[in-house]
């Protein structure tokens, strides 16, 4: 099966790919080139974006190419090899292949917190989790060259039917009301992280006040109120102690490991940011309103 290449796409976000699956399941993958993301080398830094659509079994390559390497995203860097590697797309996921001998390749989720893998030199088929990736190659310019992946719809199994009726039922690791105040102070703290997808400082206690002042059952809400709730977030439902080596203060420590373990689980996402009230712009955060 070919290939479906499109070209001149300016822009090409994971909403948009969200928005072409809306009223089923799409099957396959859609690889998008962004315009000016070839490379430095020669004049493709001008080339129009290229969008590619592929289905269960087909293969995209991508590298610098030539008439005896063709390739269907071609870069332009003296640091990427003529073949440089290669997508291969499954039913429910697809792989990546370095063909280079000496770099490895990062693969980030761009909606995740830091989230990457790293495919080393050599690796055949390895497969990514990430339903929106960005593939980044390493280049001799101050910028890498990079290339977006979408992946299918992820499966979950239906929680209805989880769970069968022999033995004892299967508890869960981290039981957390979305409804609870207590919540709401770890989405707090997650939200810099969630939106900057950057090792950002976690919020002060008097910061996490200022940001939730303006929802509805939280405009009492005290300092030493979000402390205690910091504190049961971490002795009882999360069950660290806030004494991670290193750490000079305790509770930074504390509020540090809440937030990476929350992140690393998915117990809080993108899409908790909603139960945050409208930011005002203080804090330096004016302009990320919550969604």
């Amino acid at each position: 099966m070919p290939v479906h290449p499109v070209k001149g796409w300016v822009s090409f976000r994971a909403s948009d790919h969200r928005d072409m699956r809306k009223g089923g399941a799409m099957s396959g993958v859609v690889v998008h080139l962004p315009r000016g993301g070839r490379g430095t080398d020669g004049d493709e830094r001008c080339a129009d974006a290229v969008t590619l659509r592929l289905g269960p079994g087909e293969v995209a390559r991508f590298g610098r190419g030539s008439p005896d390497t063709p390739v269907e995203l071609r870069l332009s860097d003296a640091a990427i090899s003529r073949l440089a590697g290669e997508i291969r797309v499954t039913d429910d996921h697809w792989q990546l292949t370095n063909h280079s001998g000496t770099h490895s390749y990062l693969v980030e989720n761009p909606e995740g917190a830091g989230e990457y893998l790293r495919v080393p030199p050599r690796r055949v088929g390895a497969p990514v989790p990430f339903e929106f990736a960005r593939v980044v190659l390493p280049t001799r310019g101050e910028l890498p060259v990079a290339f977006q992946v979408f992946a299918p719809d992820h499966l979950y199994l239906d929680p209805g039917v989880m769970g069968g009726p022999w033995g004892s039922r299967t508890v869960t690791a981290y039981s957390l009301d979305e409804t609870a105040t207590y919540f709401l102070v770890l989405v707090a703290l997650c939200e810099p992280r969630l939106r900057d997808q950057s090792r950002v400082a976690v919020p002060t206690t008097p910061q996490i006040v200022d940001r939730l002042r303006g929802h509805a059952g939280c405009a009492a809400l005290t300092a030493r109120a979000v402390s205690s709730h910091i504190d049961y977030l971490a002795e009882e439902k999360l069950r660290i102690d806030g004494r991670e080596p290193g750490k000079g203060d305790r509770r930074n420590g504390k509020r540090e490991e809440i937030v990476g373990l929350a992140l690393r689980f998915g117990l809080v996402q993108e899409e908790h940011l909603a139960l945050l009230p409208p930011a005002t712009g203080t804090g330096g955060r004016g302009g990320n309103a919550a969604r």
